[in-house]
C-alpha cells in the first residue's frame, strides 16, 4: 500500500463523487409529476423503460459489495467464490416466470410493495406483516455493506488516517457521503439512484474491460496467473491445518457450491430493493425484455471474479480480503485511472444503498404504518413517512458500520439471505396459485425463519464462534449444504402440509382482492387502479 493518500486518484474519485451529487439532486426535476405520492417518490412514477430499468435494476444487483466480495472469495479460497457466477445466470430464467406477473398484478392494483400484493393475495394482514418485517431486516446489513465497500476504497486511498486517528476523523469522508447520499435519496426519491445508474455501470464496465486485458499484460498472461494462485492456494492454512483453496470447488465442496448457488438464485428477487426497481418499469413488456439483457451482467461478473486470481499473482497481502481488490486496483494501474476504478466503486454503493433504503421505507410506510398504525393516511402523508423512515434506515446502517466490526456487517448479511428466502412461497407461490392456506404460509415462514437463524447461529469458522458461515449438515442426506436452502424446503414441507389441515377443518380463507386477468394485465389495460384497496372485513392478522 502506498504511504500517505493518493491525491491524483482521490481527485478523480471526488470529480465523479461531485458529478453524480448534482445529478441526484438535479433528478427531482426529472419526469416531475404534480402529485407527491409513493409511486412518484418511491417507485419513480412507474415511468421507466427498458434501458433505464436495466441500468436500474444491475445498479440495484451488482452493488459495491459485489464488485469487493466476489473477487475477495476467490483471492480467499479459490473457484469456490465462483458461485455467484453461476446463480446470477440460473435467476433470470427464474424471475423470467413470474415478475411479469408480479408487476401487472402491482400495476393493476396499485401495490408499491410485495407484502401490498401478499395482503391482497390472501386477505391476511400477519402475512403480510412478516413479510415487511423479514424484508426490512434483510435489507439492513445489505446498505450497511456498501459502506464497507467505500470504506475499502476510501482505506486504500490513505484518506481518513490510520488505525489510532480520532474516530471522527477517521469516519468524516465516509459521514460526508452517506450524508449527500441522505439528501438526495429524501429530495428525488428513486429518480436519483435510476439517474445515477447510467454513471455506475459504464464506470464499472470501463474498469473491468480495461483490468482483463491490461493486469494480465503486467503480470505476464493467464497461465502465470492461474499459475500463481495455483500455487497459493496449495499452501496450507495454519488456522484450518487445510489448504487455502483450490482452482477447482472439491468434490466434497459440491454441494455446499450448488444449494448456495441455487438457493442464492431463489433468493435475490424476494429481497425489497429488486422488486422496487422492478415496479418502476411503464410495461409489463420492459420486464420480459429486461430478464433476457441482464445476463450481460453476469457476464460482467465473471470476469469480475478473476481479479481475484490476479491480486494472488500480483502478490497482494492484505489482512481483510475485502480490501484485495481496491489494492490490486492502486498497484497496477496508473494513480489517475485508479481513481477511475475507485469511483466506480464508490458509486456502486451509493446507487443500490438508496434503492434499498427507499424499499425498506415502502415497506415500513406501507404494511406498517398504514396497516397498523393510521390506516387513513393520504397519499401526501405516506410519502413524508417514507422519506423520513429512508433516512432513519440510512443512519441505522451508518451507526451499524461505524460501532461493530466489519465480519459482524457480513454476518448479518449471509443471516439476511437465509431470511429472505423464506418469502418465496408467499410471493412466487401466490402469484401462480391461491391454493396455499394463509395461517399454513405463516407458519411455514416462522419454522424457515427459527431453523435458518438457530442453523447459521450454531456454525462456527476459525475466527468466531457463531454465524461463521450460511453452509451446514443436510438433516436427513448428510452432506454439506447451504442453510437458507434448507429452511426453504421445510418451509414448503409445513407450508403444504398444514394447508391440507386446515383446508379439512374448513378454516377461514381470507379474501382474495385479484382476479386471474390482472395477473397478464398491461398499462394500457383499463381499469388500473392507483391506491391499494382498502382492507375489508375478511382480512384477518
Amino acid at each position: 500500500m502506498k504511504d500517505g493518500v493518493n491525491g491524483v486518484a482521490l481527485a478523480v474519485f471526488i470529480f465523479f463523487f461531485l458529478a453524480v451529487t448534482v445529478m441526484g439532486f438535479l433528478a427531482a426535476r426529472w419526469r416531475k409529476a404534480e402529485n407527491d405520492s409513493l409511486d412518484e417518490w418511491g417507485l419513480g412514477g412507474r415511468s421507466f423503460g427498458t434501458w433505464i430499468t436495466w441500468f436500474l435494476l444491475g445498479g440495484d444487483l451488482y452493488t459495491a459489495y459485489t464488485f469487493v466480495a466476489v473477487p475477495a472469495a476467490i483471492y480467499a479460497a479459490g473457484a469456490a467464490g465462483f458461485f455467484a457466477v453461476p446463480y446470477t445466470i440460473l435467476v433470470y430464467p427464474l424471475i423470467f416466470t413470474f415478475l411479469p406477473r408480479l408487476w401487472s398484478v402491482s400495476h393493476k392494483h396499485g401495490y408499491v410493495t410485495t407484502s401490498d400484493f401478499v395482503r391482497g393475495r390472501f386477505g391476511s394482514k400477519g402475512l403480510s406483516l412478516a413479510v415487511a418485517l423479514t424484508g426490512i431486516l434483510a435489507t439492513m446489513p445489505y446498505i450497511a455493506l456498501q459502506l464497507v465497500g467505500i470504506q475499502a476504497v476510501l482505506d486504500v486511498m490513505g484518506v481518513g488516517g490510520g488505525e489510532n486517528t480520532n474516530w471522527f476523523i477517521k469516519d468524516l469522508p465516509l459521514l460526508i457521503a452517506f450524508g449527500v447520499l441522505a439528501a438526495y435519496t429524501y429530495s428525488s426519491g428513486l429518480r436519483a439512484p435510476a439517474l445515477i445508474a447510467f454513471v455506475k455501470d459504464t464506470l464499472i464496465y470501463i474498469v473491468i474491460a480495461v483490468a482483463i486485458i491490461y493486469i494480465p499484460i503486467k503480470l505476464g498472461g493467464f497461465d502465470d496467473i492461474f499459475a500463481k494462485a495455483g500455487d497459493a492456494f496449495s499452501q496450507t492454512n495454519p488456522a484450518t491445518g487445510a489448504p487455502r483453496g483450490a482452482l477447482a470447488p472439491p468434490e466434497t465442496g459440491q454441494w455446499t457450491y450448488a444449494t448456495l448457488a441455487l438457493g442464492s438464485a431463489l433468493a435475490l428477487f424476494m429481497y425489497p430493493h429488486s422488486i422496487t426497481a422492478t415496479l418502476s418499469s411503464k410495461s409489463r413488456e420492459v420486464i420480459r425484455r429486461n430478464t433476457t439483457i441482464l445476463p450481460l451482467y453476469s457476464l460482467m461478473l465473471g470476469l469480475l471474479a478473476l481479479l481475484g486470481f490476479m491480486a494472488i499473482a500480483a502478490g497482494i497481502k492484505v489482512q481483510n480480503g475485502q480490501l484485495a481488490i481496491p489494492q490490486l486496483f492502486e498497484t497496477m494501474f496508473p494513480d489517475w485511472f485508479a481513481g477511475v476504478a475507485f469511483a466506480a466503486i464508490g458509486i456502486g454503493a451509493l446507487v443500490p444503498a438508496a434503492i434499498m433504503s427507499i424499499a425498506a421505507a415502502n415497506l415500513f410506510t406501507r404494511n406498517i404504518y398504514k396497516d397498523f398504525i393510521r390506516p387513513d393516511a393520504t397519499p401526501e402523508q405516506e410519502t413524508k413517512v417514507s422519506k423520513l423512515v429512508s433516512l432513519l434506515v440510512k443512519v441505522g446502517a451508518l451507526a451499524f458500520v461505524l460501532t461493530m466490526d466489519k465480519t459482524v456487517a457480513i454476518n448479518f448479511q449471509l443471516l439476511g439471505g437465509i431470511w429472505i428466502l423464506q418469502t418465496f412461497p408467499a410471493l412466487v407461490g401466490g402469484l401462480f396459485t391461491r391454493w396455499f392456506h394463509r395461517w399454513a404460509l405463516l407458519a411455514g415462514w416462522a419454522v424457515g425463519m427459527v431453523y435458518g437463524t438457530v442453523a447459521a447461529y450454531g456454525v462456527a469458522s476459525p475466527t468466531q464462534k457463531h454465524f461463521g458461515g450460511s453452509a451446514k449438515e443436510i438433516p436427513g442426506i448428510g452432506e454439506i449444504g447451504y442453510i437458507g436452502l434448507t429452511a426453504f424446503v421445510l418451509n414448503v414441507v409445513v407450508t403444504v402440509v398444514l394447508t391440507f389441515v386446515l383446508k379439512a377443518l374448513k378454516a377461514p380463507d381470507g379474501i382474495d382482492q385479484t382476479k386471474p386477468e390482472d395477473y397478464t394485465a398491461d398499462a394500457g389495460d383499463p381499469g388500473v387502479q392507483v391506491e391499494l384497496p382498502p382492507a375489508t372485513a375478511g382480512t384477518s392478522h
